[in-house]
């Protein structure tokens, strides 16, 4: 069965064709897409010189493909070369990147009490998400009973200068769920070494913005989990990050039941009280990281705890939806947005 994924973009532009038409005459936008980490992805830049757009693009798509080729979990890699060495209780010295971003990683899931936990490779192969094409069956029951027996994590792996260790060989590193956060933040390196100041790059519903659209806010929309086309609106400011974790974007249902991506370490199942979460980060270094590490551990802290990580890892503008369809928004976040249509009935919380 084909894995049932939202229209190219989880996070989508909604005035994208106003915005080309409105460009065309006024300053260059240059706009090019690619499939990269299993998804789509769209860089605009607004440029006076056509030729220094098309080349900044150009070279975040070059750094794009090369993060994806060397960290790929599933396919050989650096990464799975990684994960070889941990399986056969072997250390192994890797390139000082890798070793930078499982140290991230770590603080990352440390944080978020490992809901989001990059070490959990064989439990997201044991449902098959790993795939691009999965069946819409359940795994043995028996074999999630294993795996939370062993509860591999990326807490296991310790680090000496770039050596590698694991004291558990059943952890298996997937940098599915952090890698697009990174990568937004090295394409926001880039192109401000190359001159741009004014661009949008959207990697699968996590979106970055620099600058602004002819002196405008850019504004993108946030997905509507059950229906098509936005929810909302939102303005982003310069170097700003937005990111929304759905049960919408990777699934199958069996039985009337829908089983999503996101993963809880602790059940060893999907999450499944919530629909998705949306978060906002403040412009900064790691903004774009921000953006895709923080929205799962929120998502799988479910209806009692969400608040509480949020708060925990200082993510002041969220919205989540839950599987009732209520919708949930923190007052900072809820002054920023724009509904479409009539405005639907939200808890506001402090």
């Amino acid at each position: 069965m084909r894995p049932q994924l939202t229209p190219f973009l989880k996070l989508f532009l909604t005035a994208i064709c106003a915005l080309l038409l409105t460009a065309c005459g006024r300053t260059p936008l240059q706009e090019q897409q690619a499939y990269v980490f299993g998804t789509r992805v769209e860089v605009l830049v607004v440029s006076e010189d056509p030729e220094q757009g098309r080349k900044a693009i150009a070279a975040v798509l070059r750094e794009f493909d090369r993060l994806h080729r060397a960290y790929h979990a599933w396919q050989p890699s650096e990464l799975t070369t990684l994960n070889l060495a941990i399986f056969s209780g072997r250390p192994l010295k890797v390139t000082p990147e890798l070793a930078e971003f499982v140290q991230e990683a770590q603080a990352l899931a440390k944080q978020g009490d490992y809901l989001f936990d990059p070490g959990i490779g064989q439990l997201i192969k044991l449902w098959g998400f790993q795939a691009d094409e999965f069946k819409a069956e359940l795994p043995p029951a028996a074999e999630i009973k294993a795996w939370l027996a062993s509860k591999p994590s990326i807490a296991d792996i310790s680090l000496d200068g770039t050596t590698v260790r694991s004291r558990n060989r059943d952890v298996a590193l997937d940098f599915g769920g952090y890698l697009k956060g990174v990568a937004l933040d090295r394409a926001a390196t880039i192109l401000r070494a190359q001159g741009i100041n004014n661009a949008l790059i959207n990697i699968g519903g996590n979106v970055m913005a620099l600058g602004s659209k002819q002196g405008k806010p850019w504004r993108v929309g946030i997905q509507h989990p059950r229906q098509p086309g936005p929810l909302a609106t939102v303005t982003l400011a310069d170097g700003e990050a937005i990111g929304t974790s759905g049960d919408y974007q990777r699934f199958f249902e069996l039985d009337g039941q829908r089983y999503a991506h996101l993963l809880d370490p602790r059940t060893g199942y999907p999450a499944d009280h919530t629909q998705a979460v949306t978060v906002l980060i403040p412009a900064g270094p790691r903004s774009g990281t921000l953006s895709d590490a923080t929205s799962k551990p929120i998502f799988i802290a479910g209806p009692n705890g969400w608040r509480d990580m949020a708060k925990k890892m200082e993510i002041g503008l969220v919205l989540r939806v839950d599987r009732d369809n209520r919708i949930f928004v923190t007052e900072a976040l809820r002054q920023r947005l724009e509904f479409i249509g009539q405005a639907p009935e939200l808890t506001v919380l402090p």
